[in-house]
């Protein structure tokens, strides 16, 4: 591969931690980074022959329903870390809520609640798990990651209380 991209480094770093399939590796990335990075189950799949490909990873065993295990390589391992020290460039934030919300004068105010009450229940839930995920933390990594995720929780709260939903 001539450049890892975020979300193949993403994968090389949670197949640190031992084999995983391919829905094992889109299940983790979910709790692990849903507050900040997502990753989808087509770029897993389209990534894990690509990565396998450069000599990144290699198959490991096979599991039930034809899954397969991938693990991570010297190789991986060592481009992981040279991506780890590279420089990060802009963090891109891309949230189809915010988007809805730059156009939300373009609805009634009855579709508006309906977003609204929606994205409060949906950050309440993740308020309230990265709440516990930065109290239980003992890695100070984790938990710096954990306290990031409640007070983006908290800014998006925010931001929907100040979205007019009548009228």
């Amino acid at each position: 591969m001539s450049e890892l991209n975020a979300t193949a480094a993403a994968l090389l770093g949670l197949l640190h931690d031992g084999p995983k399939t391919g829905g094992q590796l889109v299940a983790e990335a979910g709790e692990r980074f849903g507050a900040f990075f997502s990753v989808t189950r087509s770029q897993v799949y389209r990534e894990l022959p690509a990565l396998a490909e450069a000599g990144l990873l290699r198959l490991g065993k096979q599991g039930p329903r034809s899954s397969q295990q991938y693990v991570l390589t010297a190789a991986g391992k060592k481009t992981f870390k040279a991506w780890l020290t590279t420089e990060p460039g802009p963090d891109h934030l891309r949230s189809p809520l915010i988007l809805r919300l730059v156009h939300a004068g373009s609805l009634t105010g009855k579709q508006r609640a309906t977003i609204v009450d929606a994205a409060r229940a949906v950050y309440t839930a993740e308020q309230d798990a990265a709440r516990t995920a930065a109290k239980t933390a003992e890695d100070p990594y984790a938990k710096a990651v954990a306290e990031f995720g409640l007070a983006h929780a908290k800014a998006v709260l925010k931001l929907l209380d100040a979205i007019p939903t009548n009228g």
